[in-house]
């Protein structure tokens, strides 16, 4: 969105310095997963590496923010037919755009969860950066929360940190969805005043 710094979150006015100190607080996780939504869990390669651990938790549908990486190879092949798999090449770089990804993987995960009794298993190497980035959009686009808030919500159950490069990228979605919102908003109201 052109004449908005990336840097400030729009009425929220948090610059990335804050929003890494409110990604700095909380507890560490040291689980290699982690549910973090309803149905919706967050977690490492150690355990997209786990089948058996994967068919435990019931996970139907994963969502690999590495794919294709040295770590983190992954595919139908591998999690068979009882799994849905999806792979974004991102790179965990501060100069890589990840934000082509935000609404596939956001509306990959909302599709999945859609299904009855669907589990989603969203990785990176580590969970807590590119894998991250991708959860935190998820909860922006489809279920309405700001980039503060999904946060919060997120590290309610795991320690995550994504990078300064993907904060300002979600900063940049949080304001299209807000001025989208905002737009509406006064769309609804001026539509009212003239049906009156």
């Amino acid at each position: 969105m052109e004449g908005v710094d990336p840097d400030v979150v729009d009425i929220l006015h948090k610059t990335i310095e804050e929003l890494e100190d409110i990604l700095h607080g909380g507890q560490m996780s040291c689980n290699h997963v982690d549910e973090v939504w309803p149905n919706l869990f967050l977690g490492d390669m150690h355990m997209s590496h786990d089948r058996y651990g994967l068919w435990r938790l019931g996970i139907t549908h994963v969502l690999n923010a590495a794919h294709g990486k040295m770590c983190c190879k992954g595919s139908d092949d591998f999690y068979g037919t009882t799994v849905k798999y999806c792979g974004v090449p991102a790179n965990d770089l501060p100069t890589f755009d990840i934000s082509p990804f935000f609404y596939p993987s956001a509306h990959y995960i909302h599709e999945a969860l859609s299904t009855t009794g669907a589990k989603v298993f969203v990785h990176c190497a580590m969970g807590l950066s590119r894998s991250a980035a991708l959860v935190l959009a998820y909860l922006m686009i489809h279920c309405n929360y700001s980039l503060v808030d999904a946060i919060l919500k997120v590290k309610e159950k795991r320690w995550i940190f994504p990078n300064r490069g993907f904060l300002k990228q979600l900063i940049t979605l949080y304001n299209e969805l807000y001025c989208k919102s905002e737009s509406k908003d006064v769309s609804e109201a001026s539509g009212d005043r003239a049906a009156s």
